[in-house]
């Protein structure tokens, strides 16, 4: 299906920046919308980098990139953020959340091997599938094309926590990362559902977590989605300077990973993990 031919069709109730919980937490607070508008403070594009390679029969049909994209000198991120910072050019970080379906997960390793897309993940250390994948994901990880963040142990939503509940939820994870991939999660943190204020970050940043991951545009994939729709909200989020929420909880995506590919080049847009962004191209946290 061409994208033109469904975009008139987009449900109008599809969140535009659905918070990362899963369909299947609807005893979950319903999620709020942080940088929720097209109006939200994110800075305008600045001068596209070097285009994205073109396609040839020594690559996959979904290569876009080798290696980070040109980035100016990295600064430290703020204790919030929503979008890239000023300057980056024709770049955007696609973050991933959650982690509930294995295949997804491990579709995903795949997406990034073929595509040379950098991927920021925001995982729960509860599911199963961040083991199952290890072997495919841990040497994205060791060369910086993927990132490895913490989205809590079990998707706990911190403003219903006291704050060593917090700082559980957080270690968790972390042990997870240290013991599975090698490396710190620290400093971002994504609270799910996006339900954060003050006393959370602080109890966050107790550990090293000082800096809130929220978003600018949501694939809306949660839970499942008709194609078409999951593919409008592509094309209307993947823009210069976003970070997009993603989801690899149900299997629609691993089906639109070529038209997501489309969009990038036709927005001249490549992609950089966080790290990539605020300490420099290729920069991992090995411990």
């Amino acid at each position: 299906m061409q994208r033109r031919d469904f975009m008139l069709s987009l449900a109008v109730g599809t969140a535009s920046l659905m918070a990362g919980c899963s369909a299947q937490r609807a005893s979950a607070p319903p999620a709020s919308s942080p940088a929720a508008s097209p109006s939200a403070p994110v800075a305008s594009a600045a001068a596209s980098p070097s285009a994205p390679p073109s396609p040839s029969p020594s690559l996959s049909p979904l290569h876009l990139q080798d290696g980070p994209p040109s980035l100016p000198a990295p600064t430290a991120p703020d204790s919030v953020i929503l979008g890239l910072p000023e300057g980056v050019g024709n770049v955007l970080a696609l973050t991933v959340d959650d982690g509930a379906d294995p295949a997804v997960v491990d579709a995903y390793a795949d997406f990034a091997k073929d595509s040379g897309v950098r991927l920021t993940f925001f995982i729960n250390s509860m599911y199963p599938s961040w083991t199952d994948s290890r072997d495919k994901l841990l040497p994205l990880v060791e060369s910086g094309q993927v990132q490895m963040a913490n989205h809590t142990h079990s998707h706990a939503a911190l403003t219903s926590l006291s704050p060593a509940g917090i700082v559980e939820e957080l270690s968790q994870c972390e042990s997870f990362l240290n013991s599975t991939y090698g490396v710190t999660g620290a400093p971002f943190v994504r609270p799910p559902y996006g339900y954060r204020d003050e006393s959370t970050d602080a109890a966050c940043a107790q550990i090293g977590y000082s800096t809130s991951v929220m978003w600018y545009g949501s694939l809306g994939d949660s839970g499942l989605l008709p194609p078409e729709v999951l593919l409008g909200e592509a094309d209307k989020w993947l823009e210069a300077q976003r970070i997009v929420l993603g989801h690899a909880n149900a299997p629609t995506v691993t089906q639109l990973y070529g038209q997501i590919i489309d969009i990038l080049r036709e927005r001249s847009l490549l992609t950089a993990t966080l790290d990539d962004v605020y300490f420099g191209p290729g920069h991992t946290r090995s411990i």
